[in-house]
């Protein structure tokens, strides 16, 4: 058999759920073993969902990874990744965000749709894909990482829930028939001054794409997109590290905005 066997990825998912209950972050295994692939990253994260779960959390969507022509280059694939969004993590609009929560948190302003209509895959179209979203909203993701140092390869990544970490969306769900979403423009601010800006273009040419292109990754895998998930479209920009006493705004074209504002501990 090749790629990891399931007592090995068990045993990885295993050290994953401890540094993320701890907040201890671990080595990366590609550190130990560079030959691990894609696949065997998912065969991990497959292993660690039923861990989280078992805690009483819940998946409410998906995130979207590597959705850039920059990034997939970067990381030397052609491909996004993907990995469930848990109802623990959700923070509202304008709600504080605790550092203590995290490792090495970074964010990064992104656009989400949230589901209509049951989707699967093979063989979902953009059109099909736009038919069956309620509208976008405006979202910010916590990216974080389980591995020293954020010294990931693509496995380590991947095998880490595409490092998830939380995500802030704005409460207005905006429909999308007359806008184009390549063109939605984001403008990031950190403190009141202009950090970044981005444009639904950044993810896969369209976040639209990103939807049918999610659809058909988890149908492959037996499973769909339900009514009222969320799905993050990857980030429109590259990720900012966050610190107490920020205050991150994301503003975007036709969609409005949303906020989220750091501080060191939930005490």
């Amino acid at each position: 058999m090749e790629g990891v066997t399931v007592l090995d990825a068990q045993a990885k998912a295993k050290a994953l759920y401890e540094a993320r209950r701890t907040r201890t972050p671990i080595a990366a295994f590609t550190d130990t073993e560079p030959d691990l692939t894609m696949a065997d990253g998912y065969a991990i994260q497959r292993e660690l969902i039923p861990m989280l779960l078992d805690d009483g959390d819940q998946i409410v969507g998906y995130k979207v990874g590597l959705t850039s022509r920059a990034m997939q280059r970067l990381i030397g694939v052609d491909s996004p990744d993907f990995g469930p969004v848990l109802a623990s993590t959700r923070y509202d609009d304008g709600e504080a965000v605790a550092l203590d929560r995290f490792i090495a948190p970074k964010m990064e302003a992104e656009i989400s749709f949230v589901m209509a209509d049951r989707l699967a895959g093979p063989g979902v179209t953009r059109e099909q894909a736009c038919r069956a979203v309620a509208g976008a909203v405006a979202s910010i993701e916590i990216v974080d990482s389980r591995v020293i140092d954020w010294r990931v390869k693509l496995a380590d990544t991947v095998a880490d829930i595409a490092s998830n970490g939380a995500f802030v969306v704005a409460d207005e769900v905006v429909p999308i028939e007359d806008i184009d979403t390549r063109l939605i423009g984001m403008v990031l601010s950190r403190n009141g001054e202009v950090i970044d800006t981005g444009a639904g273009a950044a993810a896969l040419g369209d976040p639209v794409e990103v939807v049918a292109w999610l659809a058909n990754v988890l149908g492959e895998r037996g499973i769909a997109l339900e009514p009222g998930h969320l799905v993050m479209t990857g980030a429109l920009h590259a990720a900012v590290p966050m610190a107490a006493g920020d205050t991150f705004t994301a503003e975007f074209d036709r969609l409005g905005s949303v906020e989220a504002r750091v501080v060191s501990s939930t005490g």
